[in-house]
């Protein structure tokens, strides 16, 4: 699927941290899922799909708003347009950050951005972006999927 994102996994208290003094919280980390994708194909080499991922996003840097999160992501990708979907970060108190996400897809090499557009508690309405570059395989399940994010760096204000 067109370089897609999903995944994240329980823990973090974001008052831990410190953030810059401008508010800004950077961070990196890596980004684990699984899903499974729908797939139409659109006659020659084009094709169509949705993706639904769950899975762990754990993040490292000293002003991080957090450790790691769970996450559940969905997506549209055209293999000729790019892909288009939406994320949940869920921490380990409930709190939620949500963020829109855009890529290129894998025939042209993956990457991804993600937008952060609020959440709940803590991440109630929070700004920032993220990106990172999507590596995946397809499992001998038919529509199963795992990925990995490579690169993955961002900041965010909450």
């Amino acid at each position: 699927m067109r370089g897609f994102i999903a995944g994240l996994a329980a823990a973090a208290v974001l008052g831990t941290y410190a953030a810059g003094g401008d508010g800004w919280r950077e961070f990196t980390g890596s980004w684990n899922a699984t899903g499974s994708l729908r797939t139409l194909h659109l006659g020659g080499d084009r094709r169509a799909a949705t993706g639904e991922f769950t899975g762990t996003l754990l993040l490292s840097g000293s002003s991080r708003p957090g450790v790691g999160f769970r996450a559940e992501a969905i997506a549209f990708s055209d293999t000729d347009t790019g892909m288009v979907g939406r994320a949940v970060w869920t921490d380990e108190n409930g709190d939620k950050v949500y963020s829109e996400i855009r890529g290129d897809g894998p025939r042209k090499g993956g990457k991804v951005a993600g937008t952060f557009t609020g959440g709940t508690g803590r991440y109630a309405g929070a700004t920032g972006a993220y990106a990172f570059t999507w590596r995946y395989v397809i499992g001998g399940e038919e529509g199963a999927v795992q990925a990995s994010s490579v690169d993955l760096k961002g900041r965010i204000r909450p």
